[in-house]
């Protein structure tokens, strides 16, 4: 199976090896502006001379938005605009320019319907401070050193790599991976190298590929399984606030730039803010690691696992817990789960977004009309269960699996509830007879890693 993966490693660059990588992003940065520049004026123009009553054919032409058409463009006018091109690599212009290609097609699509999702705004120039450095290369000598400590990037040479890279030259060596690309980005204060990799993997199995598994997301715990298991949430951005707060504090006491009077920062405010950047990116690191290794837990032990389709932008306008929401990581753990489920020879359920999971009985299928979210223990009235919440949830989910199964190799018939739970209750999904109870190893075959959602109401 072939697939798309990318690699990144921390890298150790000397002050000139960091200064000449800040040349190629601002090279990027600079490109990119530019560009955009153009194309405004053009448009602009444009639009001018419509009101004038200029017939069609004998308005100004129109710059085309594709990345050959904006690539010909600037190397027509790079020899006025940058005069210093020669000292970068061409990849670095064509690093802004293609991200400047990508927005334009993004807005024009989002404005003619074609493309789904939270409306795109038109492009806007990068600032240098604060916009994140980063560029990347796509031809040349792109290639990790026989040591696996260094890697060698067009015009930037040989840079050492703060730890191994074993992993991505053993595929290399062994021929099952291509290096198409790389991107250098500074997080905080540490330069990063990621190497976009077409990588031949092995097709795999999950060690019980008839285990079926539910997953309820929360933040007072991460993660409740429908095995019984409690992932606790480590809340690292908790964890840090106070430090974070005392170092805000000390760099709000320090000179700043300021753009109004062309103020430079102190010495005493880069480091300041050089430790602040330090604590952020440990908090990141922190959470992107506990989240690779459940996510990857999940998909190495279970053929199938079954999640729902939170609304995660909903959430965040939650004022009391947007910040603990932002902490967890929802969306993250259910983009691990789409690939790694893949890559494990598995499959994910996504059950639809109105599905009352929280709201049904495991045991007996009674749906609630109402349930508060100060009540951390569901009790039955029909059946008298006394089940934790979220744990009854998780058994809700992986009971989905089986209805799944019934309907067929697609998702169930209808369209999924579109609204609330009604007052008299949706249909309950009751456990189909000869499957194995929710929880539980079933009978539920993997489906080649597919990506499924699971639809509760039919039409």
């Amino acid at each position: 199976m072939k697939t798309i993966q990318a690699y990144r490693f921390a890298l150790d660059l000397t002050p000139g090896q960091e200064r000449g990588v800040l040349a190629h992003a601002g090279a990027a940065r600079v490109a990119h502006n530019w560009a955009l520049a153009r194309v405004k004026a053009v448009m602009d123009q444009r639009a001018a001379e419509r009101t004038y009553g200029v017939p069609e054919e004998l308005l100004t032409p129109s710059l085309p938005w594709s990345l050959p058409a904006l690539r010909k463009a600037w190397n027509a006018a790079k020899a006025d605009v940058a005069p210093w091109w020669r000292e970068c690599s061409k990849e670095a212009f064509n690093t802004g320019l293609d991200a400047l290609a990508r927005a334009l097609k993004n807005w024009a699509d989002c404005r003619s319907g074609k493309r789904a999702g939270r409306p795109v705004g038109f492009p806007r120039f990068k600032s240098r401070r604060r916009t994140t450095p980063s560029v990347r290369f796509t031809t040349g000598a792109i290639r990790v050193e026989p040591d696996r400590k260094h890697v060698v990037l067009p015009r930037l040479g040989r840079l050492k790599l703060h730890e191994s890279a074993r992993k991505l030259a053993r595929r290399l060596d062994n021929g099952t991976a291509r290096i198409m690309s790389a991107t250098l980005r500074r997080d905080g204060s540490r330069w990063h190298v990621a190497f976009c990799v077409e990588v031949q993997r092995a097709d795999c199995r999950p060690r019980r590929p008839g285990s079926v598994v539910g997953v309820d997301l929360g933040v007072k715990r991460l993660a409740v399984l429908s095995t019984g298991e409690l992932v606790p949430n480590p809340r690292h951005l908790v964890t840090a606030q106070q430090r974070m707060r005392a170092l805000g504090r000390a760099l709000a006491r320090k000179t700043g730039p300021d753009r109004r009077t062309g103020q430079h920062a102190s010495k005493r405010w880069q480091r300041a803010a050089a430790r602040l950047s330090r604590v952020h990116a440990r908090v990141a690191n922190l959470r992107r690691d506990g989240l690779h290794k459940l996510t990857t837990r999940l998909a190495r032990e279970h053929g199938t696992v079954v999640v729902e389709d939170l609304n995660v932008a909903g959430m965040l306008r939650n004022r009391k817990l947007a910040r603990h929401v932002a902490d967890a990581g929802f969306a993250e753990i259910r983009r691990q789960l789409a690939y790694k489920t893949t890559w494990n020879g598995g499959r994910l359920l996504v059950a639809d977004r109105w599905y009352p999971s929280s709201k049904t009985c495991s045991g007996c299928g009674a749906v609630k009309t109402k349930l508060t979210l100060s009540d951390r223990e569901y009790l039955c009235e029909a059946c008298g269960l006394a089940l934790d919440r979220d744990h009854n949830a998780s058994l809700n989910l992986a009971a989905l699996a089986a209805q799944f199964d019934t309907a067929g190799s697609g998702p169930v018939a209808g369209r999924g509830a579109d609204r609330k739970t009604p007052l008299a209750g949706p249909v309950a999904v009751k456990r189909q007879p000869g499957t194995a109870p929710a929880g539980q190893t079933g009978t539920v075959p993997p489906q080649g890693g597919t990506t499924t959602r699971v639809l509760t109401k039919a039409q």
